[in-house]
């Protein structure tokens, strides 16, 4: 037992380092991106499965609440979170539709989609992500392995976390999606002088 805590933690390690590299750039474009949306009066929507929905949910409670400084709230919504409207479209539809057709009611040129899928290939958020491009929207795609079909989608920033193990990967997720709050917080109300 000892030996998987070890390998867990230093998995996680090696994964962080060679992310040094790699995130940076789409850490800075996929914030700048988001600045630019929030300041002139767009809104962020997010979306995933499973543990990436709770990501979702995780990223809007950062933005519409706070995340390490007092400031106003953001406009952010998690399109994981009401029930009846997820159920009603993949009875009526189906569940590849859930995100797509909320980003149709919900989604305006000039706001962003997060879209997260740790394989890249979950068509729900496929689905979301062509939709979200359709209607003007910015996309960006939080992805594992080698990015999958959503990686490939063109016009996208994509952060994505060349890992196999999709724990491995939500962990970095998590901490992408932190560094975007951080990064949110001191572009538009950190200290100017």
């Amino acid at each position: 037992m000892e030996q998987l805590i070890t390998q867990a933690l230093e998995d996680g390690i090696a994964l962080r380092q060679a992310c040094l590299n790699l995130l940076p750039g789409p850490l800075m474009r996929a914030s700048e991106m988001l600045v630019s949306c929030l300041r002139n009066g767009g809104k962020i929507l997010a979306c995933g499965n499973g543990g990436s929905a709770a990501d979702a949910q995780h990223f809007a409670g950062e933005l519409v609440n706070r995340f390490e400084m007092n400031r106003r709230g953001l406009p952010a919504i998690a399109l994981t979170h009401d029930a009846s409207v997820i159920t009603s479209i993949a009875n009526d539809f189906s569940f590849d539709e859930v995100y797509a057709r909320q980003i149709e009611a919900l989604g305006c040129n000039g706001d962003v989609l997060l879209a997260i899928s740790t394989s890249g290939d979950s068509k729900n958020v496929l689905k979301a992500a062509r939709q979200a491009a359709r209607q003007g929207m910015g996309v960006i795609a939080l992805t594992g392995r080698d990015g999958g079909k959503l990686g490939r989608l063109p016009g996208i920033i994509h952060l994505n976390i060349p890992h196999a193990s999709t724990p491995r990967v939500q962990e970095m997720h998590i901490t992408c999606l932190h560094v975007l709050c951080t990064l949110l917080d001191e572009s538009m109300f950190g200290d100017k002088t």
